[in-house]
C-alpha cells in the first residue's frame, strides 16, 4: 500500500507540473515511507509521482512509478491478492517478468488484455496507467472502495491523489465545496464522489476513467459486468463454499514480504479472521488488540479465549484518556476528510505499527455482507411507513421527539432518505439551524442525490446490505481505515471484500444469507473451531468510551468555539447533559473549526 498523485495539463510549464506533483507527494509521506519515485513524460504534460510501502520484493526493483517496456508506465497504491495466479497466465503466454511484485503484473495483464484486464484483477487498487501508444491515460479503482483515488478535470487538466489534502498543494485554486458541511452533519461522513473541494471527487468503485492525450478529456466507464442471480444450496454445501472462500482469501491476503499481523478486537469477524490466518501463518502469528480500564467497553477476556488458540504473540494495550487528550490533535491532523468515527482506528493502527508490523488483517466487512447491524431490522419499518402520504411523513417534522422527526426523512422521494433515517446524524432542521440555511436547500440536495440504480431491483435486508456496505462501509469505514493506518505506515487488509467471497454471497438467497441470528450464516460455516462465548454472546463492536473522554477532557464542549451560533451551542448543552452522542458533538466541532479557518 502507497500513496500516488499525478497531473496531466497542457497549458502548464513541464517544470512546474513536477514541483507540484513532487509537493503532493511530499504531503503524503506517511503513507509511503520506504521511498519515493517521479516520472516526467513532458511530450504529454505529465508527471506521476509515487510514496512506497514496500510490502512485495522489498527490493528497490519494487520502485514505482514503473516502466514496462517504452509504452507503459504505472503509479500504484494497494495490493492484487491474485497476482500469482495472473503471473502464471501471463508467463504461459510468454510474458517474461524482473521482479515480484504485483504491479509489474498489472502491466504484463494490461499489455496483454487492454482495459479488460481491470476486471480480472482481484484485490484492493487505485492506480494511474499511461499507455502513450494509444495517448490515453487511466485511473482505475478497486470494486469496493478500499483504497481511495480522488480526481479533478477542471480546465482541461487531469489531478489525481490517494488524499484530497494533497490538491492544495499544488499550484492551482481549489475553492470549497459549499454542500460538504450539509453531508456531513446529515451522513456523518462525506459521502461519494463529494470531498470538501469543488470538482474533486472520488472515483466511483469498480471504475475506471479514461483520460485522451488528445482530445484532452475524459470519460469514466465501469469494468464490472456481473449480472449476479440467486443460487439457493444446501444448507451444509453453503456453509462449506463460504467456508472455503473465506480461507481462500486470509490465505491470499496474508501474501507480504513484510511482518504482516491481525486486529483482535474479541468479536466474532476478528476472531474468525485470527483463527484462520493462524493455519496460514508460517511464523508466530502477532495479533494486535485495544483494551480498557472502563469495564463496559473492554473485551480484554475474548481476546485471551481467542489468543489461546493461536500459535502467536498477543500485543494488548490499554488505552485510557491520558492517551487520548494526548493525541487527540495528532488525531485531527490525521484526517484526510471530516468524520464522525476513526479515533478507535488511529489507536490501532499506531499500536500495530509500535509492534513492528506493516499489514494487518481486519474484520471489516461481515456486519455488512451478513446482517450484522441493528438497522436490517428496521426494513419492516420504512415499508410500512413509507405506506403513509408524503404530507404525512413531512408533518412528522413537528413532532417534539427527535426519534419521531427522522421519519422526515422518508418523505424523500429519492432512497437516500432511506438510508439517512436508518444511519443519519442530524435532521434537516436541526442542519439548517446550524449551517444557517434554508430547509429546501437541504431537501433538494437530497431529492437530487445520486444513487446506483441497482438498488431499485433490490427490496428487505438486501436493500440495507446495499446501503451498509456502499454507503456506511464505504465512506465510513473504509475511508476512514484507510487514512487513519496510512498516517502511521500501515497497510489494513481486509478479507470479508475478496472479490469472490462477495460475489457468493449475493448470490444466495435472502432467506440464506440472512438467518434470524446476525451472521449466522457465518456462525454456521466457523461454528467447529469458534468457541461457544464468541457467537453467543451480544455484539459490542469497536468503540471507546469517549463520551466520558470528551466530557472530562473538554477538547469539543467549550462553548467558545461555537459562538454566535446558538443552534450548535444548544446541540452541544444536549451532549453535555447526556442526550446527544459523542460524535454528532465531534461532527459539530469540526465544522466550528472549519468555519473559524475559511
Amino acid at each position: 500500500m502507497c500513496r500516488i498523485a499525478g497531473i496531466i495539463d497542457k497549458s502548464a510549464d513541464p517544470k512546474q507540473i513536477e514541483q507540484d506533483v513532487e509537493a503532493m507527494c511530499a504531503s503524503m509521506q506517511h503513507g509511503g515511507p520506504d521511498g519515493s519515485g517521479l516520472v516526467n513524460e513532458s511530450s504529454l504534460a505529465l508527471c506521476f509521482g509515487h510514496r512506497r510501502l514496500a510490502l512485495l520484493d522489498l527490493s528497490s526493483s519494487g520502485q514505482q512509478p514503473m516502466r514496462y517496456g517504452n509504452n507503459l508506465l504505472i503509479t500504484f497504491n494497494g495490493e492484487i491478492y491474485n497476482y500469482p495466479d495472473l503471473k502464471k497466465q501471463l508467463s504461459a503466454l510468454g510474458y517474461q517478468f524482473r521482479t515480484q511484485t504485483d504491479t509489474e503484473v498489472i502491466l504484463a495483464a494490461y499489455q496483454n488484455w487492454g482495459i479488460k484486464s481491470f476486471s480480472k484483477i482481484e484485490g484492493m487498487f487505485a492506480f494511474a496507467l499511461l499507455d502513450k501508444e494509444k495517448k490515453l491515460s487511466y485511473l482505475v479503482r478497486d470494486q469496493n472502495a478500499i483504497k481511495p483515488l480522488y480526481y479533478s478535470t477542471e480546465q482541461q487538466r487531469l489531478v489525481f491523489s490517494s488524499e484530497v489534502k494533497a490538491f492544495s498543494k499544488t499550484s492551482y485554486v481549489y475553492t470549497e465545496n459549499e454542500d460538504w458541511k450539509t453531508y456531513f452533519l446529515a451522513f456523518g461522513h462525506i459521502p461519494a464522489p463529494y470531498t470538501t473541494l469543488k470538482n474533486v471527487f472520488s472515483l466511483k468503485p469498480g471504475y475506471f476513467l479514461e483520460w485522451s492525450h488528445v482530445q484532452l478529456a475524459s470519460r469514466t466507464l465501469s469494468f464490472e459486468h456481473e449480472n449476479l442471480i440467486h443460487h439457493p444450496a444446501k444448507k451444509a454445501m453453503v456453509s462449506k463454499v463460504l467456508a472455503d472462500k473465506l480461507n481462500r482469501s486470509v490465505k491470499q491476503h496474508m501474501i507480504a514480504d513484510a511482518p504482516i499481523g491481525v486486529f483482535l478486537s474479541g468479536g466474532l469477524d476478528s476472531s474468525i479472521i485470527t483463527l484462520i490466518a493462524n493455519r496460514f501463518s508460517t511464523k508466530n502469528l502477532p495479533m494486535v488488540s485495544i483494551n480498557f480500564a472502563e469495564p463496559a467497553y473492554s473485551e480484554e477476556k475474548f481476546q485471551r479465549l481467542i489468543a489461546e488458540h493461536i500459535n502467536g504473540t498477543h500485543h494488548s494495550h490499554n488505552v485510557g484518556e491520558a492517551d487520548f487528550n494526548k493525541y487527540f490533535k495528532d488525531i485531527l491532523s490525521a484526517m484526510d476528510q471530516p468524520t464522525s468515527d476513526g479515533i478507535n482506528s488511529w489507536f490501532v493502527n499506531k499500536f500495530a505499527r509500535i509492534n513492528g508490523l506493516k499489514a494487518v488483517l481486519s474484520g471489516i466487512g461481515a456486519d455488512e455482507y451478513f446482517g450484522g447491524y441493528p438497522s436490517f431490522n428496521r426494513m419492516n419499518t420504512i415499508k410500512y411507513l413509507k405506506k403513509l402520504p408524503r404530507y404525512l411523513l413531512k408533518l412528522m417534522a413537528k413532532l417534539p421527539s427527535e426519534k419521531f422527526k427522522r421519519i422526515y426523512y422518508l418523505s424523500y422521494q429519492n432512497p437516500i432518505g432511506e438510508y439517512l433515517f436508518l444511519r443519519g446524524f442530524f435532521i434537516p432542521e436541526t442542519i439548517a439551524g446550524i449551517l444557517k440555511i434554508n430547509r429546501n436547500e437541504i431537501d433538494s440536495l437530497f431529492e437530487n442525490f445520486s444513487v446506483d440504480e441497482s438498488l431499485n431491483k433490490l427490496s428487505g435486508k438486501e436493500r440495507v446490505a446495499w446501503f451498509e456496505t456502499n454507503i456506511f462501509m464505504q465512506n465510513q469505514l473504509l475511508k476512514d481505515t484507510d487514512f487513519m493506518s496510512m498516517i502511521h505506515g500501515i497497510e489494513v487488509r481486509v478479507p470479508f471484500l475478496d472479490k469472490g467471497l462477495a460475489n457468493y454471497v449475493s448470490s444466495l438467497s435472502t432467506e440464506q444469507r440472512f438467518k434470524k441470528e446476525p451472521k449466522g450464516i457465518l456462525v454456521d460455516a466457523f461454528k467447529d473451531i469458534l468457541p461457544e462465548s464468541i457467537w453467543k454472546r451480544p455484539k459490542m463492536g469497536f468503540s471507546f468510551p469517549l463520551d466520558d473522554w470528551f466530557l472530562k477532557g473538554g477538547q469539543i464542549t467549550d462553548e467558545k468555539i461555537f459562538a454566535g451560533n446558538e443552534c450548535a451551542v444548544k446541540q452541544i448543552r444536549k451532549f453535555k447533559s447526556g442526550k446527544l452522542h459523542w460524535s454528532k458533538a465531534f461532527a459539530l466541532y469540526q465544522i466550528a473549526i472549519a468555519n473559524s479557518q475559511s
